[in-house]
């Protein structure tokens, strides 16, 4: 963890690159900072998954709108200050990255941040971690 998952309307598909916007969200992720200045994600564990709703509607479905929709679920223990900043630093940049779409279509963008409360069970294996946490 933390984990983005991006749920978008497949017509962004041809007007947006879906990868770009996953990466500039990642290393925005990885930018965060708690108040001691310590990263706040840790390299190894960030991601950052976008899917294309198979079937969908949205408002009124009399124009060809479009909607994206961002979810960060993080483990549990961080400030309300650095879960603001997560969500804050999530919009700046995807907003960023869709401006070119703002300006010319109907578009909807929602970002969530949700904490993980007590978790049953979180397993996990990964060589990820240890390679990011080398001396």
């Amino acid at each position: 963890m933390p984990h983005l998952v991006i749920l978008y309307t497949p017509n962004l598909e041809a007007e947006t690159d879906m990868t770009t916007l996953c990466r500039v969200l990642a290393d925005g992720m990885l930018q965060v900072k708690d108040e001691a200045g310590r990263q706040v994600f840790p390299t190894g564990g960030t991601r950052v998954l976008a899917y294309p709703a198979a079937h969908y509607a949205v408002a009124d479905g009399q124009g060809d709108y479009a909607f994206i929709y961002l979810n960060l679920r993080m483990g549990a223990g961080r400030s309300a200050a650095v879960q603001q900043l997560a969500g804050d630093t999530l919009l700046e940049r995807a907003r960023a990255h869709l401006a070119p779409l703002f300006e010319r279509r109907l578009l909807g963008l929602t970002v969530q941040v949700d904490e993980s409360p007590g978790q049953v069970y979180d397993g996990k294996h990964s060589t990820l971690h240890p390679h990011f946490n080398k001396p």
